[in-house]
């Protein structure tokens, strides 16, 4: 028996939890902004957020998050707050919101919300039956989760 597997990139769990996949992406993460942060260390500001947006705000199959514990959610939160702080050279305890307000950059929880928002519609709008049924189905526990990351819940 395999306790956990690769699917498409995406990490799959025998409880169907996604704590290793959020795990997996938060490394990822780290990586990608440890580069930009020394490779682009002298560019503008400008350049420097355009680059965040591009290597850090992917978040691969993150929209399939549906199932994890709020610390695995933390901490990826976290690690997306440090890098940005350190590509711009800002204090470790400035406030998040506002750095990211005054950078014009979507903070995780707005990208979180996009990415659930996005992939919600496009079920909605599928011809495939499968997707059909879970979009129209109240009670379906993936339609649930993807509302209340909607909603903010």
């Amino acid at each position: 028996m395999v306790a956990s597997f690769r699917y498409l990139g995406h990490i799959l769990t025998e409880d169907l939890t996604d704590d290793a996949d959020l795990e997996r992406e938060r490394r990822a993460l780290a990586v990608r902004g440890n580069m930009i942060v020394r490779r682009f260390a002298r560019c503008s500001v400008e350049v420097k957020i355009l680059l965040f947006k591009a290597y850090c705000q992917s978040f691969y199959a993150s929209s399939l998050w549906v199932s994890h514990t709020r610390r695995a959610a933390d901490v990826i939160r976290v690690q997306y707050n440090n890098v940005f702080r350190m590509l711009l050279r800002l204090p470790r305890y400035c406030s998040a919101s506002a750095m990211f307000a005054e950078a014009r950059t979507d903070g995780f929880h707005a990208i979180m919300r996009k990415k659930v928002a996005s992939i919600f519609m496009r079920v909605r709008g599928s011809s495939n039956g499968i997707l059909k049924m879970i979009a129209s189905r109240a009670d379906c526990p993936i339609q649930r989760r993807w509302m209340d990351i909607v909603l903010g819940l």
